[in-house]
Protein backbone atom coordinates (compact mmCIF):
# COMPACT_ATOMS: atom_id res chain seq x y z
CA UNK A 1 0.00 0.00 0.00
CA UNK A 2 1.52 3.18 -1.01
CA UNK A 3 1.02 5.85 2.18
CA UNK A 4 1.84 8.89 0.13
CA UNK A 5 -0.70 11.38 -1.80
CA UNK A 6 1.13 11.57 -5.81
CA UNK A 7 1.57 14.87 -7.25
CA UNK A 8 0.77 15.21 -10.77
CA UNK A 9 3.71 17.92 -11.14
CA UNK A 10 5.86 17.91 -8.33
CA UNK A 11 6.97 21.53 -7.27
CA UNK A 12 10.09 23.40 -8.82
CA UNK A 13 11.00 25.13 -5.48
CA UNK A 14 13.06 22.27 -3.51
CA UNK A 15 12.04 23.98 -0.14
CA UNK A 16 8.58 23.39 -1.21
CA UNK A 17 8.83 20.35 -3.06
CA UNK A 18 10.53 18.55 0.17
CA UNK A 19 8.06 19.83 2.62
CA UNK A 20 4.90 18.66 0.44
CA UNK A 21 6.82 15.27 -0.06
CA UNK A 22 7.14 15.45 4.11
CA UNK A 23 3.57 16.15 4.44
CA UNK A 24 1.98 14.38 1.99
CA UNK A 25 3.61 11.11 3.17
CA UNK A 26 1.25 9.53 5.63
CA UNK A 27 4.11 7.90 7.35
CA UNK A 28 6.51 10.51 6.90
CA UNK A 29 4.08 12.40 9.03
CA UNK A 30 2.99 9.73 11.48
CA UNK A 31 6.96 9.54 12.12
CA UNK A 32 7.53 13.44 12.29
CA UNK A 33 4.10 13.25 14.86
CA UNK A 34 6.59 11.16 17.04
CA UNK A 35 9.08 13.24 16.98
CA UNK A 36 6.65 16.25 17.66
CA UNK A 37 5.21 14.01 20.62
CA UNK A 38 8.99 13.76 22.53
CA UNK A 39 9.33 17.30 22.47
CA UNK A 40 5.50 18.57 23.16
CA UNK A 41 6.37 16.69 26.61
CA UNK A 42 9.90 17.85 27.18
CA UNK A 43 9.20 21.33 26.53
CA UNK A 44 6.11 21.41 28.93
CA UNK A 45 8.35 20.20 31.60
CA UNK A 46 11.28 22.50 31.21
CA UNK A 47 8.95 25.57 31.36
CA UNK A 48 8.22 24.53 34.56
CA UNK A 49 11.90 24.06 35.89
CA UNK A 50 11.77 27.11 37.80
CA UNK A 51 8.72 25.61 39.72
CA UNK A 52 10.48 22.71 40.70
CA UNK A 53 13.79 24.69 41.59
CA UNK A 54 11.59 27.41 44.17
CA UNK A 55 9.09 24.16 45.10
CA UNK A 56 11.83 22.39 46.48
CA UNK A 57 14.43 25.29 47.42
CA UNK A 58 16.96 24.40 45.42
CA UNK A 59 20.09 25.80 44.79
CA UNK A 60 21.78 26.18 41.34
CA UNK A 61 23.90 23.61 41.86
CA UNK A 62 21.44 21.08 43.53
CA UNK A 63 19.14 21.20 40.47
CA UNK A 64 22.34 20.89 38.15
CA UNK A 65 22.81 17.94 40.38
CA UNK A 66 19.39 16.40 40.15
CA UNK A 67 19.19 16.96 36.26
CA UNK A 68 21.78 14.47 35.71
CA UNK A 69 19.60 11.88 36.91
CA UNK A 70 18.20 12.57 33.23
CA UNK A 71 21.45 11.44 32.16
CA UNK A 72 22.41 8.17 34.31
CA UNK A 73 18.70 7.13 32.99
CA UNK A 74 20.45 7.43 29.49
CA UNK A 75 23.73 5.96 30.02
CA UNK A 76 21.07 2.91 31.66
CA UNK A 77 19.28 2.14 28.38
CA UNK A 78 21.93 2.60 26.00
CA UNK A 79 24.03 -0.78 26.36
CA UNK A 80 20.41 -2.49 25.77
CA UNK A 81 19.19 0.19 23.45
CA UNK A 82 19.85 -2.19 20.20
CA UNK A 83 18.77 -5.44 21.88
CA UNK A 84 15.26 -3.90 22.89
CA UNK A 85 14.93 -2.47 19.44
CA UNK A 86 15.72 -5.63 18.00
CA UNK A 87 13.04 -7.94 20.48
CA UNK A 88 10.44 -4.92 19.29
CA UNK A 89 10.74 -3.52 16.31
CA UNK A 90 11.55 -0.11 15.52
CA UNK A 91 7.95 1.02 15.64
CA UNK A 92 6.52 -0.76 18.44
CA UNK A 93 9.92 0.45 20.75
CA UNK A 94 8.67 3.77 19.34
CA UNK A 95 4.99 3.47 20.45
CA UNK A 96 6.14 1.96 24.17
CA UNK A 97 8.84 4.43 24.46
CA UNK A 98 6.25 7.46 23.33
CA UNK A 99 3.86 5.81 26.60
CA UNK A 100 6.56 5.58 28.46
CA UNK A 101 7.29 9.46 28.42
CA UNK A 102 3.73 10.15 28.70
CA UNK A 103 4.08 8.26 32.52
CA UNK A 104 7.24 9.58 33.74
CA UNK A 105 7.09 13.57 32.81
CA UNK A 106 4.16 13.42 35.17
CA UNK A 107 6.51 12.09 37.99
CA UNK A 108 8.60 15.83 38.42
CA UNK A 109 6.33 18.22 38.72
CA UNK A 110 4.55 16.23 41.39
CA UNK A 111 7.56 15.23 43.74
CA UNK A 112 7.19 15.84 47.13
CA UNK A 113 11.18 15.83 47.32
CA UNK A 114 14.54 15.69 45.51
CA UNK A 115 14.41 11.81 45.56
CA UNK A 116 11.28 11.14 43.95
CA UNK A 117 12.40 13.73 41.51
CA UNK A 118 15.66 12.40 40.83
CA UNK A 119 13.75 8.92 40.29
CA UNK A 120 11.65 10.92 37.56
CA UNK A 121 13.80 12.33 35.91
CA UNK A 122 15.61 8.88 35.67
CA UNK A 123 13.05 7.17 34.41
CA UNK A 124 12.35 10.33 31.11
CA UNK A 125 15.84 9.32 30.53
CA UNK A 126 15.45 5.91 30.06
CA UNK A 127 12.47 6.47 27.77
CA UNK A 128 14.27 9.33 26.48
CA UNK A 129 17.00 7.05 24.69
CA UNK A 130 14.99 4.87 23.98
CA UNK A 131 12.93 6.94 21.65
CA UNK A 132 15.64 8.99 20.49
CA UNK A 133 17.29 6.14 18.43
CA UNK A 134 13.79 4.30 17.30
CA UNK A 135 12.20 7.23 15.98
CA UNK A 136 15.58 8.13 13.77
CA UNK A 137 15.85 4.78 12.97
CA UNK A 138 12.22 4.71 11.35
CA UNK A 139 13.51 7.97 9.99
CA UNK A 140 16.08 6.46 7.93
CA UNK A 141 13.77 3.01 7.24
CA UNK A 142 11.79 4.85 5.51
CA UNK A 143 13.96 7.69 3.30
CA UNK A 144 15.67 3.72 2.44
CA UNK A 145 12.77 2.31 1.52
CA UNK A 146 10.39 5.08 0.05
CA UNK A 147 13.63 7.16 -1.65
CA UNK A 148 12.47 10.23 0.11
CA UNK A 149 14.74 12.49 2.00
CA UNK A 150 12.70 13.43 5.72
CA UNK A 151 15.20 13.55 8.43
CA UNK A 152 15.72 17.16 8.59
CA UNK A 153 11.90 17.62 8.39
CA UNK A 154 11.33 15.10 11.62
CA UNK A 155 13.77 17.21 13.75
CA UNK A 156 12.09 20.07 12.25
CA UNK A 157 8.48 18.59 14.05
CA UNK A 158 10.82 17.82 17.13
CA UNK A 159 11.27 21.40 17.38
CA UNK A 160 7.88 22.48 16.68
CA UNK A 161 6.70 19.81 19.41
CA UNK A 162 8.79 21.69 21.96
CA UNK A 163 7.64 24.80 20.50
CA UNK A 164 4.28 24.31 21.33
CA UNK A 165 4.70 22.14 24.45
CA UNK A 166 6.83 25.73 25.60
CA UNK A 167 4.31 28.02 24.16
CA UNK A 168 1.55 26.11 26.15
CA UNK A 169 3.11 26.25 29.11
CA UNK A 170 3.36 30.33 29.12
CA UNK A 171 0.18 30.65 28.94
CA UNK A 172 -0.71 28.26 31.47
CA UNK A 173 1.78 30.11 33.67
CA UNK A 174 -0.18 33.59 32.61
CA UNK A 175 -3.28 32.22 33.75
CA UNK A 176 -2.18 30.67 36.72
CA UNK A 177 -2.78 26.83 35.88
CA UNK A 178 -1.20 24.69 38.28
CA UNK A 179 1.98 23.31 36.33
CA UNK A 180 1.29 19.63 37.18
CA UNK A 181 -2.07 19.61 35.92
CA UNK A 182 -0.65 21.21 32.90
CA UNK A 183 1.91 18.17 32.54
CA UNK A 184 -0.94 15.63 33.96
CA UNK A 185 -2.85 17.17 31.02
CA UNK A 186 -0.25 17.45 28.18
CA UNK A 187 0.95 13.65 28.91
CA UNK A 188 -2.71 12.65 28.20
CA UNK A 189 -3.39 14.23 24.94
CA UNK A 190 -0.05 13.12 23.61
CA UNK A 191 -1.12 9.45 24.80
CA UNK A 192 -4.26 9.49 23.19
CA UNK A 193 -2.33 11.02 20.17
CA UNK A 194 0.25 7.81 20.44
CA UNK A 195 -2.68 5.24 20.70
CA UNK A 196 -4.20 6.70 17.21
CA UNK A 197 -0.96 6.38 15.70
CA UNK A 198 -0.51 3.41 16.61
CA UNK A 199 -1.93 1.95 13.43
CA UNK A 200 -0.05 3.65 11.52
CA UNK A 201 3.31 3.31 12.45
CA UNK A 202 3.35 -0.13 12.72
CA UNK A 203 3.42 -0.75 8.87
CA UNK A 204 6.53 1.62 8.63
CA UNK A 205 9.04 -0.45 6.63
CA UNK A 206 11.39 -2.32 9.39
CA UNK A 207 14.66 -3.81 9.11
CA UNK A 208 15.64 -6.60 11.18
CA UNK A 209 19.25 -6.08 9.02
CA UNK A 210 20.83 -3.73 7.74
CA UNK A 211 22.28 -3.93 4.01
CA UNK A 212 25.44 -5.22 5.47
CA UNK A 213 23.76 -8.06 7.24
CA UNK A 214 24.06 -6.45 10.41
CA UNK A 215 21.80 -6.78 12.91
CA UNK A 216 19.72 -3.38 13.58
CA UNK A 217 20.08 -4.23 17.01
CA UNK A 218 24.34 -4.11 17.03
CA UNK A 219 24.62 -1.12 19.75
CA UNK A 220 27.71 0.47 20.39
CA UNK A 221 31.13 0.32 18.28
CA UNK A 222 34.57 1.76 18.92
CA UNK A 223 34.68 5.26 16.94
CA UNK A 224 37.24 6.10 14.33
CA UNK A 225 38.80 9.55 13.89
CA UNK A 226 35.53 10.62 11.85
CA UNK A 227 32.84 9.45 13.97
CA UNK A 228 34.49 10.24 17.11
CA UNK A 229 34.71 14.32 15.81
CA UNK A 230 30.76 13.37 14.78
CA UNK A 231 30.51 13.72 18.43
CA UNK A 232 32.24 16.09 19.37
CA UNK A 233 30.64 18.27 17.29
CA UNK A 234 27.41 16.58 18.28
CA UNK A 235 28.14 17.04 22.07
CA UNK A 236 28.53 20.82 21.46
CA UNK A 237 25.41 21.70 19.80
CA UNK A 238 23.66 19.14 22.14
CA UNK A 239 24.73 21.33 24.52
CA UNK A 240 23.56 24.19 23.33
CA UNK A 241 20.00 22.69 22.54
CA UNK A 242 20.43 21.56 26.35
CA UNK A 243 20.89 25.30 27.39
CA UNK A 244 17.98 26.17 25.86
CA UNK A 245 15.79 23.88 27.41
CA UNK A 246 16.97 23.83 31.09
CA UNK A 247 18.11 27.29 31.60
CA UNK A 248 16.61 29.62 29.57
CA UNK A 249 13.51 30.01 31.82
CA UNK A 250 15.99 30.51 34.64
CA UNK A 251 18.22 32.77 32.92
CA UNK A 252 15.24 34.83 31.90
CA UNK A 253 13.43 34.62 35.08
CA UNK A 254 16.26 34.51 37.67
CA UNK A 255 19.08 36.51 36.01
CA UNK A 256 17.17 39.04 34.23
CA UNK A 257 13.68 39.11 36.19
CA UNK A 258 11.41 38.90 33.66
CA UNK A 259 8.29 37.61 34.05
CA UNK A 260 7.33 33.93 34.48
CA UNK A 261 5.54 34.53 31.06
CA UNK A 262 8.38 36.28 29.40
CA UNK A 263 10.45 33.44 30.86
CA UNK A 264 9.02 30.39 28.88
CA UNK A 265 9.32 32.32 25.67
CA UNK A 266 13.21 31.98 26.03
CA UNK A 267 12.51 28.26 24.93
CA UNK A 268 10.02 29.29 22.54
CA UNK A 269 12.26 31.60 20.45
CA UNK A 270 15.23 29.66 20.47
CA UNK A 271 12.43 26.40 19.21
CA UNK A 272 10.94 28.94 16.47
CA UNK A 273 14.06 29.55 14.60
CA UNK A 274 15.18 25.97 14.82
CA UNK A 275 11.54 24.82 13.69
CA UNK A 276 11.77 27.28 10.45
CA UNK A 277 15.91 26.09 9.56
CA UNK A 278 14.81 22.34 10.33
CA UNK A 279 11.74 22.61 8.19
CA UNK A 280 13.82 23.91 5.03
CA UNK A 281 16.61 21.58 6.09
CA UNK A 282 16.53 19.37 3.15
CA UNK A 283 16.86 21.55 1.13
CA UNK A 284 19.31 23.97 2.75
CA UNK A 285 21.80 21.52 3.15
CA UNK A 286 22.28 20.34 -0.65
CA UNK A 287 22.65 24.15 -1.32
CA UNK A 288 25.32 24.79 1.53
CA UNK A 289 27.27 21.97 2.16
CA UNK A 290 26.77 19.81 5.51
CA UNK A 291 30.51 20.91 6.56
CA UNK A 292 29.77 24.72 5.67
CA UNK A 293 26.86 24.47 7.33
CA UNK A 294 27.76 23.10 10.69
CA UNK A 295 30.92 25.77 10.40
CA UNK A 296 28.11 28.69 10.23
CA UNK A 297 25.74 27.16 12.67
CA UNK A 298 28.65 26.44 15.07
CA UNK A 299 29.64 30.47 15.12
CA UNK A 300 25.98 31.69 14.86
CA UNK A 301 25.15 29.77 17.96
CA UNK A 302 27.89 30.77 20.20
CA UNK A 303 27.13 34.56 18.64
CA UNK A 304 23.32 33.91 20.15
CA UNK A 305 24.83 32.97 23.44
CA UNK A 306 27.48 35.59 24.04
CA UNK A 307 25.23 38.00 22.88
CA UNK A 308 22.15 37.37 25.26
CA UNK A 309 25.20 37.26 27.87
CA UNK A 310 26.34 40.79 26.69
CA UNK A 311 22.93 42.60 26.50
CA UNK A 312 21.46 41.32 29.41
CA UNK A 313 18.12 42.58 29.38
CA UNK A 314 14.93 40.20 28.02
CA UNK A 315 14.67 41.07 24.51
CA UNK A 316 17.94 40.85 23.50
CA UNK A 317 18.23 37.07 25.58
CA UNK A 318 15.16 36.07 23.57
CA UNK A 319 17.05 37.22 20.35
CA UNK A 320 20.03 35.57 21.56
CA UNK A 321 18.47 32.35 21.81
CA UNK A 322 16.71 33.15 18.71
CA UNK A 323 19.83 33.28 17.20
CA UNK A 324 20.72 29.98 19.48
CA UNK A 325 18.25 27.97 17.49
CA UNK A 326 18.90 28.74 14.01
CA UNK A 327 22.49 27.95 15.29
CA UNK A 328 22.22 24.64 16.42
CA UNK A 329 18.81 23.23 13.97
CA UNK A 330 20.79 21.84 11.05
CA UNK A 331 23.37 19.71 13.32
CA UNK A 332 21.31 16.82 14.13
CA UNK A 333 19.59 16.24 10.94
CA UNK A 334 23.26 16.13 9.66
CA UNK A 335 25.33 14.42 11.87
CA UNK A 336 22.34 11.70 12.43
CA UNK A 337 22.66 10.81 8.72
CA UNK A 338 26.47 10.91 8.46
CA UNK A 339 26.93 8.65 11.40
CA UNK A 340 25.10 6.61 8.82
CA UNK A 341 27.53 6.56 6.20
CA UNK A 342 31.04 6.34 8.15
CA UNK A 343 33.32 3.51 6.21
CA UNK A 344 34.01 0.81 7.85
CA UNK A 345 31.25 0.81 10.51
CA UNK A 346 27.80 -0.99 10.33
CA UNK A 347 25.16 1.76 9.87
CA UNK A 348 23.34 0.82 12.87
CA UNK A 349 25.96 0.86 15.10
CA UNK A 350 27.22 3.93 13.99
CA UNK A 351 23.87 5.65 14.59
CA UNK A 352 23.45 4.26 17.88
CA UNK A 353 26.54 5.63 18.63
CA UNK A 354 26.51 8.86 17.69
CA UNK A 355 23.06 9.34 19.21
CA UNK A 356 24.22 7.93 22.19
CA UNK A 357 26.85 10.14 23.07
CA UNK A 358 24.87 13.32 21.48
CA UNK A 359 22.00 12.79 23.85
CA UNK A 360 24.66 12.77 26.79
CA UNK A 361 25.44 16.24 25.12
CA UNK A 362 22.00 17.35 25.35
CA UNK A 363 21.36 16.13 29.17
CA UNK A 364 24.57 16.32 30.67
CA UNK A 365 25.47 19.62 29.36
CA UNK A 366 22.29 21.36 31.47
CA UNK A 367 23.78 20.22 35.02
CA UNK A 368 27.15 21.09 34.03
CA UNK A 369 25.81 24.69 33.19
CA UNK A 370 24.00 24.63 36.96
CA UNK A 371 27.79 24.06 38.56
CA UNK A 372 29.38 26.88 36.91
CA UNK A 373 26.44 28.85 37.72
CA UNK A 374 26.79 27.80 41.43
CA UNK A 375 30.47 28.58 41.18
CA UNK A 376 30.95 31.75 38.87
CA UNK A 377 26.98 32.67 37.61
CA UNK A 378 24.73 31.71 34.78
CA UNK A 379 26.50 34.53 32.59
CA UNK A 380 29.25 32.38 32.83
CA UNK A 381 27.39 28.75 32.67
CA UNK A 382 26.03 29.66 29.35
CA UNK A 383 29.87 31.09 28.02
CA UNK A 384 30.93 28.07 28.55
CA UNK A 385 28.43 25.92 26.25
CA UNK A 386 29.44 29.50 23.90
CA UNK A 387 32.94 28.27 23.69
CA UNK A 388 32.04 24.89 23.20
CA UNK A 389 29.99 25.71 20.11
CA UNK A 390 33.15 27.96 18.84
CA UNK A 391 35.31 24.58 19.28
CA UNK A 392 32.58 22.65 16.98
CA UNK A 393 32.59 25.46 14.04
CA UNK A 394 36.42 24.56 14.46
CA UNK A 395 36.09 20.53 14.27
CA UNK A 396 33.46 20.69 11.53
CA UNK A 397 36.49 22.40 9.35
CA UNK A 398 38.41 18.94 9.85
CA UNK A 399 35.97 16.23 9.40
CA UNK A 400 34.91 13.66 7.35
CA UNK A 401 31.05 13.47 6.55
CA UNK A 402 30.33 10.50 4.25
Amino acid sequence: MNSSISLDQPHRNPFVRNLMTFFLNRQALVIGLVFASDSILFGSWVSHIPYVKAKLHLSDSELGLLLFAMPVGLLTMNPITGWVIAKLGEARACFWSAVGLCISICIPLNAPNPFILAIGLFLLGLNAALINVAMNTCATNLERARGIVIMSSCHGMWSLGGLLGSGVAGAVIAFHVSPPIHVMVMAGLVLLMTLALQSTLADIPSSSQTDTGEKTGSSFVKPNRDLLLMILIGLALAMGEGAAFDWSAVYLRETLGASSQIAALGFGSFSLTMTGFRFLGDAIIPKIGAKRWLQIGGVLAAAGLFFAIALPYPPTALIGFALLGAGCSLGAPILYAAALRVPGIPPAAGLATFATFSFIGFLAGPPVIGFVAEAFGLYYGLGFVAVMLLISAWLSRIVNLF
